[in-house]
């Protein structure tokens, strides 16, 4: 047996044995698409690929299918000839299962080639922590079905946790310190096994330099220094733009280009470590008046590598995360802002129309503070012409608002627990 075929073995080998936690995803409407597509999963870093590429293996070898796991960053394997080598191990029919496929060499080109010539006998099914998955390259485009598989839900949190969903008030209450944990150290499965604090802390810290380095700055071609600046900033700046991140980097005495700083943030969005809101505008002109809103692609990075210990940025964070696991393809996800003195944080547009505005408050009890709340998102669902609008606070019980009907009041626990059914059905 050559070397590469002992490795693949080795490979497929640990996939069927691992025991593995089910995530809230339609393994079968993958197998479904995998029949037309190629089907990529893409998304951050440690946010679950690999586990549910391997119960896809699982899955598909409990109904009698021929089928391989492979992790292509396996460093005993040749990149330049990895994909033909799999090929010539596996056949040219079946589910061929690759982890991080883009860092084999000519992995687009590889992809089509065999997704055209053996369509109908080879499924492919793939994997990357980088978004080219998912605005593929020319010779992809139209082939592949493309799904961003994030850090858990807080649903899937407490399932992996074990966590009952029970009304009663005990029952909440285990739930409502659950939640509080997920905020704070975010939904990476790896940290839901972690029982000490410190070490959920350094684990997650981890993540986020490792992120930083591999797939920022070497996409980048930056150093070390500059991209720990720019993602110390890009947390600790609820609004982003490149002119005010080139004034933090001179404020530390680091010299930069604006333009360096444009790149590291298309590679941290590329590498989904943070995501950069606009604000709503009918134009890109009128976007571009107003900064970008950043966000981390988990919540537990804001405390553990940021070391901002703010519940409401950590809700609002959570909030906008949840909203994007729920997006339909043919939505995106803006902030609205009236000439910078009212501001909502989440409004969801769908081509011309906004279906919801969503605005985030950790505490509202305060008359001023819900009064101050409620008037932006009247004057948003105004000026948009929705007709839903949702706050969400820690310990309200959802209900209408009896000085606005189209305003609804919803508590933290009971929103986040009404996350739909399995994606990808």
């Amino acid at each position: 047996m050559s070397n590469f075929a002992r490795f693949f073995e080795e490979s497929a080998s640990y996939a069927f044995s691992t025991e593995l936690k089910t995530r809230n995803v339609d393994l079968d409407a993958l197998v479904r698409w995998s029949d037309i597509k190629v089907v990529a999963l893409t998304g951050v870093r440690r946010s679950g690929k690999s586990s549910l590429l391997m119960l896809m293996a699982q899955h598909l070898r409990a109904m009698g299918k021929k089928v391989a796991y492979i992790n292509a960053e396996d460093s005993r394997l040749n990149r330049d000839t990895l994909l033909e080598d799999a090929i010539r191990w596996f056949g040219d029919s079946g589910y061929l299962i690759v982890d991080e496929i883009t860092s084999a060499v000519d992995w687009s080109g590889w992809l089509a080639r065999n997704h055209d010539l053996l369509k109908g006998r080879l499924r492919l099914i793939v994997s990357s922590s980088r978004s080219g998955l998912m605005e593929p390259p020319k010779e992809l485009r139209g082939r592949v079905r493309a799904i961003e598989i994030s850090p858990l839900s807080f649903s899937e949190y407490l399932n992996f946790n074990d966590v009952p969903r029970e009304t009663t008030t005990a029952g909440r209450g285990l739930m409502e310190q659950n939640l509080l944990d997920y905020l704070r150290y975010g939904g990476f499965p790896e940290i839901s096994r972690v029982a000490e604090p410190l070490e959920k802390v350094i684990i997650i810290n981890d993540y986020f330099q490792q992120i930083l380095a591999l797939d920022v700055g070497e996409a980048a071609g930056e150093d070390v220094a500059a991209i720990k600046l720019f993602g110390r900033y890009a947390l600790s700046a609820p609004y982003f733009s490149a002119s005010r991140c080139l004034n933090y980097f001179k404020s530390v005495g680091y010299k930069i280009g604006k333009e360096k700083i444009l790149r590291l943030e298309h590679y941290s969005q590329d590498a989904y470590l943070f995501f950069f809101l606009s604000a709503f505008g009918a134009s890109v002109k009128d976007r571009s008046v107003h900064p970008r809103k950043a966000y981390p692609s988990d919540p537990g990075f804001l405390y553990a590598a940021g070391g901002m210990e703010d519940r409401g940025r950590s809700l609002e964070c959570a909030v906008l995360l949840e909203l994007r696991r729920r997006l339909a393809p043919d939505e995106e996800i803006l902030y609205w802002t009236d000439k910078g003195q009212m501001e909502v944080d989440f409004v969801i547009r769908k081509g011309a129309t906004v279906r919801a505005a969503v605005q985030v408050s950790w505490d509202i009890r305060d008359p001023r503070t819900r009064k101050r709340e409620v008037r932006a998102l009247r004057s948003c669902l105004d000026s948009t012409g929705c007709d839903h609008g949702v706050i969400i606070t820690w310990d309200e019980q959802a209900s209408p608002m009896s000085e606005e009907p189209r305003i609804e009041m919803v508590g933290a626990l009971d929103w986040f627990l009404k996350e739909p059914g399995p994606r990808l059905s």
